[in-house]
């Protein structure tokens, strides 16, 4: 189940809440970025950027500490990317889901010889449950804070869902509850306290199966291209390959049609230079 894009669907519906919860602001006028930057080669698994004043909220989402860059340098690169397209201040905060003893998890800045750069971290299961509990928009994110009993915990999470009086809203955030509690809790117990079908029936739900779809999809047509681009031209340049894993799926398709006429590599660099832009998500 895409996790991601269950967190991402939270932060981008309920912006004022999470600011609220991570900066302690008041205000109600909160814009969300576009999250893609300039030179994206970067994968996280959920990347928030919230605007709010002169500031910028950097949330990102993380199922595991496992990461190519490591995600102490990712945090500085996004900062660096960030600082310099807003010219602001920027909060970044780092949000792990599952439990861990890796050390990745307990460090909070990046260290080089000449630059030193901190972020915030947060465990969901070091976090009190409360303040999670208080707000309908982070009962997802409450079935994975610190508990003595789970069981228990997710049986306040259901009641507070129950509480939300508006159907599509209280629908949507049951279907997030069960998948982010599908990172703590068996099946069974879940189904236990929350009825399978209204998550299948709510739209976050139908979001999260389209785009997971869309993704395997952008994944094979990528594995196929580059295997075409190699036979046909040799090896092909790692930045190159890194371009070509940022293009969008209609680029792809582009790119798989014009390749049968390559016959160099700078017919390659030429094509992805003048290519069509990618449509707007």
């Amino acid at each position: 189940m895409s996790y991601d894009n269950t967190c991402k669907y939270l932060a981008e519906t309920y912006p004022v809440e999470f600011a609220r919860w991570l900066l302690s602001s008041d205000t109600s006028h909160i814009q969300v970025l576009k999250t893609e930057l300039n030179l994206e080669p970067i994968r996280a698994d959920a990347v928030i950027l919230l605007q709010a004043a002169n500031q910028i909220l950097h949330l990102e989402f993380q199922t595991s500490p496992k990461s190519t860059p490591p995600l102490d340098f990712r945090m500085l690169d996004y900062y660096t990317r960030l600082k310099r397209q807003y010219w602001c201040d920027i909060e970044q905060v780092l949000i792990f889901l599952q439990p861990t003893s890796l050390e990745t998890v307990f460090n909070t800045q990046y260290v080089d010889k000449n630059t030193t750069h901190r972020y915030r971290v947060i465990r969901l299961w070091e976090e009190e449950p409360a303040p999670l509990l208080a707000n309908p928009a982070l009962l997802p994110l409450a079935t994975l804070a610190k508990t003595n009993s789970p069981p228990e915990l997710l049986a306040q999470v259901a009641a507070s869902v129950d509480m939300i009086e508006e159907a599509d809203e209280r629908q949507n955030i049951s279907a997030c509850v069960q998948v982010l509690a599908g990172l703590r809790f068996e099946k069974s117990l879940i189904t236990q306290f929350f009825r399978e079908e209204i998550m299948q029936e709510s739209v976050i739900y139908q979001d999260i199966l389209q785009k997971g779809e869309e993704r395997g999809k952008k994944q094979e047509a990528l594995q196929l291209i580059l295997r075409q681009l190699t036979r046909r031209l040799g090896a092909i340049e790692p930045a190159t390959e890194q371009q070509i894993r940022t293009l969008s799926i209609t680029q792809l398709e582009e790119l798989a049609e014009a390749l049968l006429d390559f016959t160099s590599h700078s017919d390659l660099v030429n094509f992805l230079v003048n290519l069509s832009p990618s449509p707007a998500n």
